[in-house]
């Protein structure tokens, strides 16, 4: 449903973005997101799902390039604008916006990396195209390794000889790409192209690793099965496999040199988009709440007219509304400022994706059982929300890891 926005200054403009998305969130995301998550996993990543029309209609509007440059064919967002449009896309679907988020996020770190080698290679052919021929991934979860695998501020991740599974070596102009990533490889089943960690020097442990970008098509990569999952089935995930796979030296724009600054950079930026995330879907549980307890009679009264009913949607609105100026405020920060900082994000992270898990507690209870069938998209923001503390960094990593760098760095001065 429409909300009060309490920035005052929107532009006409950041108004027309907003509502654009909802629509295309109401009228296609919705109904695709509602028959994905019935379908098998394997279902759902096949030639002729509808998740792929999800896709289509969405390349077709440029969503898939909204934060990129105008010179390169993007349509140059601004952050607010950014951050406009993936509120309301999650909230028509959290596993849907993640699909079309982690489709651009490879090509927008090369843009960030200034290679431009690379950014003429995969991020030009990214911006001019309206279809989705080209879909990325970030594969960086192993099967042995999970949140430690980010943890670049702990001693053991400098610990020599704490191997990765995945590793890289090289042999003349090209570099060897051995090993397996894990079944939580989001868009691992679909993606075209690939952000890989690799581990480059196992003598710096962790810290000795590396990344690249390269086509997922090359000899040697094959897939497993698109992963079951409880919640969020609209997002395919699955594992990569890498035998004797070659690739150009050009392709490793992260080396052990600078890998664990970097690690920790990405992870802002993939925190910061991580609130977001929070905020989509629990607008979303909050309006079917609000709905739901104007319609439903107990008591010989609607819901809404009961005191305590009043007491948790005024709470639940509460916490939409700080979630909101969290992950807006910590959003800009993270595609302003390069590099961004960590600590805000990470922390960020942790609070917005828990206080977004309440509300969905809170919509559930208050549609009774109800809230417990499909015949309500409540249930289906339960089982989408339990995912929000654990992936991109389990949130009391994360929350070290600000605490780390807390200590090095609080209180920041302005400039």
């Amino acid at each position: 449903m429409p909300y009060f926005d309490l920035n005052l200054d929107l532009t006409w403009e950041d108004k027309e973005i907003k509502a654009s998305a909802h629509k295309f969130a109401k009228e296609v995301m919705r109904p695709i997101a509602r028959e994905v998550d019935r379908m098998s996993a394997e279902d759902a990543v096949a030639g002729n799902s509808p998740l792929w029309e999800f896709l289509r209609q969405a390349y077709a509007l440029g969503y898939h390039k909204a934060l990129f440059p105008p010179e390169l064919g993007g349509l140059g967002f601004t952050p607010l604008q950014g951050h406009i449009l993936n509120e309301e896309i999650i909230w028509g679907s959290l596993g849907l916006s993640g699909v079309l988020l982690l489709a651009s996020w490879p090509f927008f770190k090369v843009l960030q990396s200034g290679n431009k080698e690379l950014i003429e290679e995969f991020v030009a052919p990214f911006c001019k195209t309206s279809e989705p021929n080209i879909t990325a991934c970030w594969a960086i979860t192993e099967p042995d390794r999970g949140s430690d695998s980010i943890n670049v501020n702990e001693p053991f991740f400098s610990t020599r000889g704490a191997r990765g599974n995945v590793q890289a070596r090289l042999d003349g102009n090209e570099w060897v790409i051995n090993g397996q990533k894990s079944a939580w490889v989001s868009c691992g089943p679909i993606a075209t192209h690939g952000m890989l960690n690799v581990q480059i020097d196992p003598s710096m442990g962790l810290a000795g690793g590396g990344v690249c970008i390269l086509p997922l098509t090359l000899p040697g990569i094959s897939r497993g099965k698109a992963l079951e999952k409880v919640g969020q089935r609209d997002l395919p995930q699955g594992e990569l496999f890498f035998h004797e796979v070659r690739i150009p030296r050009k392709y490793m724009f992260v080396g052990p040199g600078n890998y664990s600054t970097w690690t920790a950079n990405n992870l802002a930026f993939g925190n910061a988009a991580m609130t977001l995330f929070a905020i989509g879907l629990a607008r979303a549980a909050f309006d079917e709440a609000f709905a739901y307890s104007k319609e439903r009679v107990q008591g010989g009264m609607v819901l809404i007219d009961h005191y305590f009913t009043k007491v948790r949607i005024a709470r639940m609105f509460g916490k939409v509304e700080a979630i909101r100026a969290t992950s807006r405020a910590v959003w800009n920060l993270a595609v302003k400022v390069y590099p961004p900082l960590p600590e805000y994000s990470y922390a960020s992270k942790a609070i917005c994706t828990e206080m977004a898990r309440e509300v969905v507690d809170e919509a559930v209870q208050l549609h009774g059982a109800n809230g417990l069938t499909r015949e309500y998209p409540i249930e289906k923001f339960w089982r989408d929300s339990r995912a929000l503390t654990i992936e991109d960094g389990e949130n009391n990593t994360l929350c070290s890891m600000a605490g780390n760098f807390l200590k090095e760095t609080y209180p920041r001065t302005a400039g």
